[in-house]
């Protein structure tokens, strides 16, 4: 099959003739019907090797995270979900053993830094194999190609929302800063869960028109406009600059919180009174687990969440990763398996 690998250190990813997998005990063979891009596959491109084997990444592998499909065999020990099964894959990987793994925390899982799409082989081919543990069945009705982008991006907003919804009652306001794929989720997951006014935060009128559109109560052009909403319970920042993490702890009243979501490489030098919001929770993560899935999924078979993706074919990989780069996209880049590749 073909498959689009990272092959070398340094050099930009290639489309290759791989061997079809077998599921391994414990596994799932998967066809797949979709993967969705990320900004992160884009960074692993020009990761230096020194930082990749740190990681305990194995070149070469496949790229991408975020999988859908169908199950196509189950490997020894494997019970279900049954051949011809729509699923999606669990984006972060994790061992199932640990503690955090035990407590249903399996986001923090000390084994999690070498997965499916960064490290080992991702779902940018025909098939890709899973452990049984991160196979989440799909409900009827929903679409796998539009549902590949809830496996990363989708979960990851809901592990975002599910911390802090206890906080926002009637009232309240949450402010979602960037509108990307996770924050167009965030917002939506936002309006389902809780009954907070929403305020949306992008750069790109593209961005903001697509926010209004999933539902924000208010859309602002820039974090700078933050500073007349006169304190929100909750700020999701999901760009993560230097910019946007100062202007988000600056929005967030006393008792609130601010969650850094995005990873664009800010910092915060706390003077030393003020600078941070008084007795609020500050906190950050990466990734999402198990449980996120599960509930986004049932969400977008309750109509709560929808996913707008972009098609592309395997083939064509390289230009949807161009098409990425350069932004101003409406939805979720997915690509799809095709005889040209």
């Amino acid at each position: 099959m073909t498959a689009y690998r990272l092959v070398r250190w340094g050099e930009p990813p290639q489309l290759t003739e791989v061997p079809v997998p077998e599921p391994g005990p414990g596994e799932v063979l998967v066809e797949v019907a979709a993967t969705g891009l990320c900004h992160s596959d884009l960074d692993m491109a020009r990761m230096p090797g020194e930082v990749g084997e740190a990681l305990g990444w194995r070149l070469p592998f496949t790229l991408g995270h975020e999988v859908a499909g169908h199950v196509a065999a189950l490997g020894p020990g494997v019970d279900g979900p049954p051949p011809g099964a729509a699923v999606v894959l669990v984006s972060p990987a994790s061992c199932g053993a640990c503690d955090a793994c035990r407590r249903g925390r399996d986001s923090a899982c000390p084994h999690g830094t070498a997965g499916r799409g960064y490290g080992r082989d991702g779902g940018l081919a025909r098939y890709v194999t899973a452990p049984a543990r991160s196979v989440v069945p799909l409900v009827d009705g929903v679409d796998p190609v539009a549902a590949a982008p809830l496996t990363d991006a989708g979960a990851t907003a809901h592990h975002a929302v599910d911390r802090v919804a206890p906080r926002l009652e009637a009232g309240s306001t949450a402010v979602v800063v960037g509108v990307g794929g996770v924050g167009a989720f965030a917002v939506q997951i936002l309006r389902a869960r809780t009954p907070a006014r929403v305020v949306a935060v992008d750069v790109d009128p593209v961005r903001r028109e697509v926010a209004a559109g999933l539902g924000a109560d208010e859309v602002l052009p820039d974090v700078g406009a933050l500073a007349g909403l006169g304190g929100a319970e909750v700020v999701l920042d999901v760009v993560g600059t230097d910019a946007t993490i100062a202007a988000g702890l600056a929005a967030v009243r006393p008792w609130g919180a601010f969650g850094l979501v995005g990873a664009g490489g800010g910092t915060f030098r706390r003077p030393w009174f003020g600078g941070l919001p008084r007795d609020a929770e500050i906190f950050t993560f990466q990734g999402s687990s198990i449980a996120d899935l599960h509930a986004v999924v049932a969400l977008a078979a309750a109509g709560a969440v929808r996913s707008e993706v972009e098609e592309w074919p395997l083939s064509q990989v390289t230009a949807a990763y161009a098409a990425l780069a350069r932004g101003g996209l409406r939805g979720r880049i997915v690509v799809v398996p095709d005889d040209g590749a």
